[in-house]
């Protein structure tokens, strides 16, 4: 895999936005045959050092992924985020139809971890405070594409406050779901407030797995 120039929303100085494709970790694993990591070097543009990144995707999440050109930048980037001076949306495709057109999910969550299925992460009122705000923006042939702009960035936060808080998960999703087809999760947007500087901003276009879902002219 080579990332294509449409690939890079957003470069200057100190950042990097990308269009991660689904199926692509953000760092390698104990079973990830590949990772981003593989491809920074692509990333570099003219840099000596390898942009690293500011934050995660999961792996079979597509869209706007954050990465650093130098370490200063860095630092002043995992910042923003501790201080909630990022703002994010994500769309994804339910598996079905929530009740409520909008709301809020509060919910706190832990990881668990059993020998016959893995890890996940669940409701857990000892757990990490997470909160997703949503709204349904379409609905199409009995699923609805939602809009997700999450205050806090917990592991798997929206994939369990789909499934968990608003009763309908996300379609594709092999943990929290059926896992029938790809999973149809998309990080659209983000921007990192600077201070005095401009933001860092980046809109991903939707993938096709969205237009072949049928709702690649819905936004």
């Amino acid at each position: 895999m080579r990332f294509r120039e449409d690939s890079v929303l957003f470069i200057d100085g100190e950042a990097i936005v990308i269009d991660k494709p689904a199926g692509l970790a953000v760092h390698p694993g104990a079973r990830t045959r590949e990772s981003l990591e593989d491809y920074l070097h692509h990333l570099r543009f003219g840099f000596h050092r390898l942009p690293q990144p500011v934050h995660r995707l999961d792996r079979d999440t597509s869209g706007c992924l954050l990465l650093a050109r130098n370490p200063k930048a860095h630092k002043a980037f995992q910042h923003a985020f501790e201080e909630k001076r990022v703002e994010k949306a994500y769309v994804a495709v339910l598996d079905g139809v929530p009740e409520a057109e909008s709301g809020t999910v509060d919910m706190a969550l832990g990881k668990i971890s059993t020998a016959a299925e893995g890890w996940r992460m669940v409701e857990d009122a000892r757990g990490k405070h997470a909160v997703t705000h949503w709204r349904v923006v379409t609905v199409r042939d009995g699923r609805a594409l939602v809009l997700f702009t999450p205050e806090t960035g917990r592991t798997h936060q929206i994939r369990v406050h789909a499934a968990s808080g608003i009763g309908v998960p996300i379609a594709g999703d092999p943990v929290y779901g059926r896992g029938k087809g790809p999973m149809l999760l998309h990080a659209l947007s983000l921007k990192v407030d600077r201070g005095a500087k401009p933001p860092v901003e980046a809109r991903a276009p939707l993938p096709p797995t969205f237009v072949q879902a049928g709702f690649g002219d819905a936004l």
